[in-house]
């Protein structure tokens, strides 16, 4: 699953971000594994993902994708195509399927790319979750809307006290 699916599935059908967000349409069903998931079934897996993006530190996000891999029974396997062996997930309950493939992205992710990379919204307003992909990998808002809006914020506070 791509990361950029997975951020969608958390914040659009995830209860923090959607409680946070109430004006949000829910990203089309269809995009997730062909739409065989009903609206709770969603629900569920968005809240178990997103304790990965909101933990603190290295070893919290660790130890919450083991579990969530656990949970599913993925396990490693190789398959062949032509001359090419690739990695394959094998997922012993059908209905484990979604939960595994954003485990196994979320392992990924953190494998590849400094755990700090996932991360929750730092806006007061907004609960929703990010994969940083910034070169610097400083993004603390999960989107520029956010991030102007806690700008504004902010200035108007310091205007109001008089330090603006």
């Amino acid at each position: 699953m791509p990361m950029p699916t997975l951020v969608e599935l958390v914040n659009g059908w995830g209860t923090v971000p959607r409680a946070k967000a109430a004006d949000r349409d829910r990203p089309p069903v269809a995009e997730f594994a062909g739409g065989e998931f009903t609206d709770a079934a969603l629900e569920r897996v968005a809240d178990r993902l997103y304790p990965v993006f909101a933990a603190d530190g290295a070893a919290e996000r660790a130890r919450l994708v083991n579990d969530l891999l656990e949970s599913c029974g993925v396990q490693p396997a190789l398959g062949v195509a032509g001359d090419r062996i690739r990695a394959e997930w094998l997922v012993p309950r059908k209905r484990d399927a979604l939960l595994a493939a954003a485990a196994v992205a979320l392992h990924n992710q953190l494998v590849e790319h400094e755990p700090e990379r996932l991360g929750t919204c730092a806006s007061t307003s907004c609960g929703d979750a990010f994969a940083d992909a910034s070169p610097g990998a400083h993004r603390r808002f999960c989107s520029v809307t956010c991030q102007n809006r806690e700008r504004v914020a902010a200035f108007r506070r310091r205007k109001q006290a008089g330090t603006a």
